[in-house]
């Protein structure tokens, strides 16, 4: 069947042609033969400009599609699917998009495709802009994340309180120039203190199957599963005690250079850091050297079994100061609810260490992670050593897949299947988890665990809903809230990452 337009053009043609042959029409019929090729020469050439052009249309009229048509964009050794507005889809269906310094190349110059004019989208939550020849890319980036908590049932009258608090007050930018270079920073308002967070600039590229990047500047820790993903990223409204506990002295940012390795299956990343971009000039900076592997022996549409691998080593800095611990153990915004090391100074250096290991099938996830963490002390005293680990759980009931990112092995940003705003109830997911931390090697340390239950409800990919009720126990040896005590608490929060 032609389309309108080849059936236009041919009518014009022929409106054309008709005169023609109508004026020259003769008796001579040699010189009506010729004019007639000639016009159907004319034709001919017509009509394969026209297949050129419909080569790029398509041939039938259909209703408009919700989504941007999609096109196949080799990565790695596979095929991956890119909208026609040049931003790739995440090789993970149940995450967001990328952003823009964590594409792939393949995903970079997918991106550069459409360079017709200065383009403007709205992704995310937040514009993202793209030069006119496609070089140059550009985005704001953001996250507004506020609790609210509550403690009772302790024995002590001042650990049961209510409190709120920001979580993460972070404005940014990231971008990307050609499909190789990019940067991101952010800065954080939290606790009303400006305070620079990630802060890089990078370099990625592909060796046949695998994928690199390096990147230097303040960055985030690539260290245990919670704690290798941002604050937005975790199930629950705090991450677990192997990520708050067993961590180097710096804490989780540190200026650092970092290369990482991608293949299809997993990932593995060095880091070599001094102290975060905050910190004191007067004195050498400690040094730590961190590395992270993970691997997905198992990797389906809806199934993933994930291993995972870390430890760091920490030099400190001569007279680093006071190597005194308290832990979150039962919501993040009560201070006196925590699991403490008693006063502890004249540290050389850390060394801890840990390994993961869960998956997911379905709407169905379960992860286990466990680590140590010795700090080393002067004057020949023994180590400091602190053990923790969690056990974890979800379950989506709407049915979206867990929102794992392969790549890094970590959670994301979760891509909503039926968002509320789109008439859909969202995504719900019910999670609970038990964590326990120890500090008993020292005479003045303590324990602690949680039990936590709570449930989340993801309005679209951008807003979240979360709530949890925590029975904690906690036993310090020194501080003011001593020995033995148990209590509860209920604690809720709003989340906006964009």
């Amino acid at each position: 069947m032609k389309t309108p337009l080849r059936a236009g053009v041919a009518l014009a043609v022929l409106i054309l042609a008709t005169p023609a042959l109508a004026q020259n029409a003769s008796p001579d019929q040699a010189g009506l033969a010729a004019l007639v090729r000639a016009q159907a020469n004319e034709i001919a050439a017509l009509r394969t400009r026209l297949d050129k052009i419909e080569g790029e249309q398509p041939t039938t009229v259909t209703q408009a599609p919700t989504t941007a048509p999609m096109r196949a964009v080799p990565v790695a050794g596979r095929l991956q699917t890119a909208n026609d507005d040049g931003l790739a889809e995440s090789f993970a269906p149940q995450i967001i998009a990328p952003g823009l310094a964590d594409q792939t190349v393949a995903q970079a110059r997918a991106a550069a495709m459409n360079t017709a004019g200065v383009k403007t989208e709205w992704r995310g939550g937040l514009p993202i802009f793209r030069s006119a020849d496609g070089k140059f890319l550009f985005k704001m980036r953001g996250r507004i994340i506020n609790h609210v908590n509550s403690t009772f049932g302790s024995r002590y009258d001042a650990r049961n309180i209510t409190t709120t608090g920001a979580r993460a007050l972070r404005i940014g930018i990231e971008g990307a120039v050609g499909p190789h270079f990019f940067y991101q920073f952010e800065n954080d308002f939290a606790d009303n203190v400006s305070d620079v967070g990630t802060m890089f600039v990078g370099w990625r590229n592909d060796i046949g199957k695998l994928s690199y990047d390096v990147r230097f500047g303040n960055m985030f820790n690539d260290r245990s599963f919670e704690g290798s993903g941002g604050s937005d990223a975790p199930p629950f409204l705090e991450r677990n005690v192997v990520a708050t506990a067993i961590i180097p002295q710096r804490g989780f940012y540190g200026i650092a250079f970092m290369p990482r390795l991608f293949w299809s299956t997993g990932h593995a990343s060095v880091t070599i850091s001094g102290d975060s971009v905050d910190a004191s000039q007067v004195v050498g900076d400690s040094r730590t050297v961190m590395g992270r592997a993970h691997w997905n022996p198992i990797k389906s549409d809806r199934a993933l079994l994930h291993l995972g691998l870390w430890g760091f080593d920490e030099k400190l800095a001569v007279g680093p100061g006071s190597l005194t611990r308290n832990t979150v153990i039962g919501g993040r915004f009560n201070g006196t609810l925590r699991v403490g090391s008693g006063t502890l100074v004249g540290g050389t250096g850390t060394t801890g260490y840990g390994a993961e290991v869960g998956g997911y099938v379905g709407p169905l996830w379960v992860m286990a992670e466990a680590g140590q963490r010795h700090a080393r002390l002067n004057a020949g005293r023994p180590d400091f050593v602190s053990k923790a680990w969690s056990l974890s759980t979800g379950y989506f009931l709407t049915g979206d897949l867990p929102p794992y990112n392969p790549r890094l092995g970590t959670f994301a940003q979760p891509k909503v299947l039926r968002p509320v705003f789109e008439g859909g109830p969202g995504a719900i997911e019910l999670t609970a988890r038990y964590e326990n931390l120890d500090y008993a090697s020292l005479a003045t340390g303590g324990t602690g665990w949680a039990a936590t239950a709570g449930t989340n409800w993801y309005l679209d990919s951008v807003i979240r809903l979360q709530f949890n009720v925590i029975r904690w126990h906690t036993d310090n040896r020194a501080g003011a809230f001593t020995g033995g005590d148990s209590g509860e608490t209920v604690t809720g929060g709003v989340g906006v990452t964009f």
